[in-house]
């Protein structure tokens, strides 16, 4: 019997993109599996029903429908008490969970009896390339970060020489050089901005350097020993950080805009800007905190709000922000999430192998309990 995959709506607030597109679809169905989308799932990604259904999908009319008889729920982010409440146990479910913080729903989902993965757990290896779904989303946030500064930044961002004079070019501070940051440095220097960068991680020196931006650290011994195997930061001495903080208030009062993006797996966002910080940034500066959905790296920036302080400078803390560039950032989590799905399917047949290092890295839970070390207790 050909292994049934449902995809649902986001009723997650502010979510607009999709676990599925319709050439995604053809994939799966190509693959001999039978795939059910519940209706509206796609339309925050700008995909209508029709598309679903000419790809080989079937569009069902409410989200019972689409679950009965699911072996396999797909999501952007985490099922919701409606969601698991349908399904049968043994259902996988394969999301970002956001698993570290949301235990709610890591409990609901264990006692449910269904078998869960975490896309966010995804091994950085070679084989796992394609199924690195933080790596994906985390393209598009960096660009779109820079695309939501340049809009609230009432100047231009290139150096400008006109008849009537020079419009000197913005200058950009990208704080954290992961993906994310990488990516901002990007495409600020493709808008034609002066870019700093900074990091904890002394790999990143070169990666920033190579794409045209300055690099800007304490390098000392604890900045050289600074990265973990996985290759994320590691949390510095409060000794480093006070350091690093001095050297970032005599840089960041020079800035136009400020990009912060540093996260720390299972922990809360660092705290990268304060009050001071932003108070000596001139009128008009503007920064945006690509971590505020975590804590945030910056003092007094809000979740989900745009805001101008006393001395004029624009607080960006808009969540989920690629979500904000909803149909690419589906498209990528779509081929990411099929990737890792397909994992479990051997001949059409569902066969979930948890001694398989990226399906055992990612496993958050199964059997009735948690089985993900990381997140137990």
């Amino acid at each position: 019997m050909a292994v049934t995959i449902a995809v649902t709506r986001e009723r997650r607030d502010g979510e607009t993109r999709t676990a599925l597109t319709p050439d995604m679809v053809r994939k799966l169905t190509g693959m001999g599996v039978t795939v059910v989308v519940e209706t509206g799932t796609g339309l925050g990604s700008s995909i209508p029903d029709t598309a679903y259904a000419e790809a080989g999908a079937t569009v069902a009319r409410d989200l019972k429908t689409a679950l009965t008889g699911a072996d396999i729920l797909m999501k952007v982010r985490g099922p919701t008490a409606s969601e698991i409440s349908a399904l049968r146990p043994g259902t996988v479910v394969v999301a970002l969970l956001d698993a570290w913080r949301d235990k709610d729903t890591v409990q609901a989902l264990s006692g449910a009896g269904v078998t869960s993965f975490a896309m966010e757990f995804v091994p950085r290896i070679s084989r796992a390339q394609v199924m690195d779904a933080l790596s994906s989303q985390a393209n598009l946030a960096g660009y779109r970060a820079v695309i939501e500064a340049a809009a609230a930044y009432g100047r231009g961002f290139p150096m400008m020489m006109t008849a009537a004079g020079t419009v000197a070019a913005a200058k950009v501070f990208i704080m954290g050089a992961g993906v994310a940051g990488l990516q901002a440095i990007a495409t600020a220097r493709r808008l034609g901005a002066v870019v700093t960068a900074t990091d904890v991680r002394p790999a990143a020196k070169e990666q920033v350097e190579s794409l045209g931006a300055k690099f800007v650290a304490v390098e000392d011994e604890e900045f050289k020993a600074a990265e973990t195997a996985g290759g994320y930061a590691k949390a510095m001495s409060d000794e480093y950080q006070a350091k690093q903080a001095a050297l970032t208030a005599s840089h960041i009062v020079k800035q136009d805009v400020v990009i912060t993006t540093a996260l720390i797996p299972g922990r809360p966002a660092p705290r990268l800007v304060t009050a001071a910080h932003v108070s000596s940034m001139k009128p008009g500066s503007v920064i945006v905190d690509l971590a505020v959905d975590n804590g945030g790296n910056v003092e007094g920036i809000k979740a989900g709000e745009l805001a101008t302080t006393a001395n004029g400078v624009t607080l960006v803390g808009w969540t989920n922000m690629p979500g904000r560039i909803a149909s690419d950032a589906s498209s990528l989590y779509a081929r990411n999430l099929v990737a890792f799905v397909a994992l479990m399917l051997k001949d059409g047949i569902l066969a979930v192998d948890l001694d398989d290092e990226i399906l055992k890295a990612a496993a958050v839970t199964h059997g009735g309990a948690i089985v993900h070390e990381g997140v137990k207790g």
